[in-house]
C-alpha cells in the first residue's frame, strides 16, 4: 500500500499528491479534471472517467483457435457475462455453417445480444442492452418467480399424477440462465465502472449480494428440473400415499423457505432470515423419514424418490444460503 499524508494549504484546503505511475499510466496532464466518487464506506474512488456512459469493449475471437463448437459457445457466454460489449468472430476463409448456428444459439440465449456486421469470414455481435434498464432487484424478482412456478408445477404434478405438466415445468429452465447470466454481467460492468453504480442506484455491495442470490435461485432452479425429471418413475410406481404426502409436504416446505427468504431480502428483515434459518432444520429430520420410508419400495422406485428427496433438501440449504446472504448484507449496512 502506497503511503501519503494529507496537507493543508492556504489554511482551509486539504490536498494530497497522486501516484506518478498512475498519473503516467492514464496520460494524465495538468489542469485535467478528475472525478471523485465518495463509497458508502468511506473511501475515495479517483476515476478520469467523467461520465457514466457504458465503456465500449471489444472481445476478438478466432475460431480456428478452437476445437469445438461447445467451446465456442462457452466463449461467447465468457465473454458476455465478463461485460464486453462488442464481440467479433473471425474465420480465416470462409464461415462455417456449424459456427454460424452456434453464434444464432447464442444469440437467442444472451439477453440484449445482436448481430450488427456479418461478412463471409467475420460476425459482430454488440450489446444493445443499457445496463440501466435491468435494475437488479427486478431481474431476481422475476428469476424468483419463473423458479417458484416451476416448483409449483412441478409437486402439483405430483400430486395429480401429470406427467405432462412434470416436463412442462421444467421447459422455463434457459430464462432462468438468461436472467442469471445478465446478473453476473452487470455485476462485471458496475466493477469495471463504478460510476455506473451511481446510475444505476445501487450500491457495490448491493449488487455483490444480488449476484450471489440470482447464483443461487439458479441452483434451485436446477434442482427443480431434477425433481421433475424423477417424477415419472414416482408417478408410474406403486409409491404408497403416506409416502407421497410426505414428499409433497416436504416439497411444500422447501419452497415455503424459498420464498420467505426472497421476501425478507425484498423487506430488510433480519428476523426473518433467522426463523428462515431455523425451519431448514424441520425440512432435514423430514427428508430423512422420507428416505427411510423410500428403502422399502422396489429399487427404481426407491431411487426415483432418493433424488427427489434429494433435492427438496437441497432447494431448501440454498435458501437457507440466501436467507444467511441476505443476513450478512445487512449486518454489513446496519448503522
Amino acid at each position: 500500500m502506497d503511503i501519503r499524508r494529507v496537507q493543508v494549504t492556504g489554511g482551509s484546503s486539504y490536498v494530497m499528491t497522486l501516484p506518478k505511475e498512475w498519473i503516467k499510466s492514464l496520460k494524465i496532464k495538468k489542469n485535467d479534471p478528475l472525478g471523485i466518487h465518495i463509497q458508502s464506506d468511506g473511501t475515495l474512488l479517483i476515476t478520469p472517467k467523467m461520465t457514466q456512459e457504458h465503456l465500449q469493449r471489444l472481445k476478438e475471437i478466432d475460431i480456428s483457435q478452437i476445437a469445438k463448437q461447445t467451446y465456442l459457445l462457452r466463449r461467447l457466454i465468457g465473454a458476455y457475462i465478463a461485460g464486453f460489449t462488442i464481440i467479433k468472430i473471425n474465420a480465416s476463409a470462409r464461415m462455417p455453417v456449424a459456427v454460424r448456428s452456434v453464434i444464432r444459439t447464442f444469440t437467442q440465449m444472451a439477453i440484449g445480444q445482436e448481430v450488427v456486421e456479418e461478412t463471409d469470414t467475420s460476425i459482430t455481435l454488440k450489446d444493445l442492452l443499457n445496463p440501466t434498464e435491468m435494475p437488479f432487484d427486478r431481474t431476481i424478482k422475476r428469476m424468483h418467480i419463473i423458479v417458484k412456478g416451476m416448483y409449483e408445477d412441478s409437486l402439483r404434478a405430483l400430486q395429480d399424477k401429470d406427467k405432462n405438466l412434470a416436463v412442462e415445468a421444467s421447459s422455463r429452465e434457459n430464462e432462468v440462465d438468461r436472467l442469471n447470466w445478465l446478473v453476473a454481467r452487470q455485476h462485471n460492468i458496475i466493477l469495471q465502472n463504478i460510476s455506473l453504480a451511481e446510475k444505476m442506484n445501487i450500491t457495490i455491495g448491493l449488487a455483490s449480494t444480488c449476484f450471489m442470490i440470482s447464483r443461487i435461485i439458479e441452483r434451485i432452479g436446477d434442482h427443480t428440473v431434477k425433481i421433475s425429471e424423477n417424477l415419472p418413475a414416482v408417478i408410474d410406481g406403486t409409491l404408497d400415499k403416506k409416502s407421497m404426502d410426505r414428499i409433497i409436504h416436504a416439497g411444500n416446505l422447501s419452497l415455503e423457505i424459498f420464498n420467505n427468504s426472497i421476501t425478507a431480502f425484498f423487506r430488510k428483515d433480519i428476523n426473518a432470515c433467522n426463523d428462515n434459518i431455523e425451519s431448514v432444520k424441520k425440512l432435514e429430520k423430514l427428508c430423512v423419514e422420507i428416505n427411510t420410508l423410500a428403502l422399502k419400495q422396489q429399487g427404481p422406485i426407491a431411487l426415483s424418490v432418493g433424488y427427489v428427496v434429494e433435492s427438496i433438501r437441497r432447494i431448501g440449504e440454498y435458501a437457507e444460503n440466501i436467507s444467511e446472504t441476505v443476513m450478512n448484507f445487512l449486518i454489513d449496512q446496519e448503522k
